[in-house]
């Protein structure tokens, strides 16, 4: 693993302490403002929102002073927390591999709907999409990975989300199907399936020659949710066994589903939530 010139500590335990417990190593060098016992002091400046790790106000008289001194702005990766993630992807470039929730909705049958609406009207169903999506993700304390032509990836950690992230995950995906009225009796919006996996994944920052950079999760816990939301219908919920397992669902009234998945060798055992 590579070392920061400033420290001797990888990019491995930055990461790993981060995802894991929401805050930095105390051995790497860090801003005073970045300090865990700067925390409670953050918390007196107003106002809300502020981000629910490390405080720091958005809006208000204590947001323009942080984000004017301090340079501290809602991160990309979820509005709601701070950008001190974003700048430690820059900073120590690498990952650790970290136990996650992933969660991947998909708007089910999208060719055959676009193939019957104008390009403009299909944008604007994907934008809406997006929007409910990534906001029931961020206001469940998830991390928006990425948003892919009817597709949006959410990941949920322990630093940030929790011990009970696969719960977490598993709310928030119930919650989506409501908010895209699955369930109502005039029928959804949009036809949404959704998929959920959780185990050990690599997080953290990738980059290009020229420069790019990203956060990604990798491995095969992405690969796993991924196609299990490919084989979810409209307002269903794939959840595997290590995620239903993990968030404590009971088996009582769920369809069990042993499914040979797309380029994985071995199958994958999984339950089916219903809107």
């Amino acid at each position: 693993m590579a070392k920061n010139e400033d420290s001797k500590v990888t990019a491995a335990e930055v990461w790993g302490t981060y995802l894991n417990r929401g805050y930095y190593p105390e051995s790497i060098h860090t801003p005073w403002f970045a300090r865990k016992s700067m925390r409670p002091l953050f918390r007196l400046l107003p106002s809300e929102p502020r981000c629910p790790i490390d405080y720091y106000p958005f809006q208000g008289i204590g947001g323009a002073l942080v984000r004017l001194f301090l340079g501290i702005t809602p991160s990309k990766m979820n509005p709601r927390l701070c950008n001190l993630c974003d700048q430690a992807a820059k900073k120590y470039p690498g990952g650790a591999e970290v136990e996650t929730s992933l969660l991947f909705a998909d708007i089910r049958g999208s060719t055959s709907i676009a193939e019957t609406m104008k390009p403009a009207d299909f944008s604007e169903l994907i934008n809406r999409f997006y929007d409910v999506t990534t906001k029931v993700v961020i206001n469940t304390n998830g991390m928006i990975e990425k948003l892919v032509g009817d597709e949006v990836t959410g990941f949920y950690v322990p630093g940030i989300a929790g011990p009970e992230h696969a719960g977490v995950a598993v709310e928030a995906a119930r919650t989506i199907l409501r908010e895209t009225q699955h369930g109502s009796s005039a029928g959804p919006w949009v036809p949404v399936g959704v998929g959920i996996h959780t185990g050990m994944a690599w997080i953290g920052s990738v980059r290009s020659e020229e420069g790019m950079s990203d956060i990604a999760v990798l491995g095969d816990v992405a690969n796993v949710a991924a196609r299990l939301a490919s084989q979810a219908g409209p307002g269903e919920i794939l959840i595997s066994e290590a995620t239903r397992s993990a968030a404590g669902v009971e088996r009582d009234g769920l369809e069990f589903r042993h499914l040979a998945l797309k380029g994985r060798a071995e199958p994958v055992d999984a339950w089916t939530l219903r809107s």
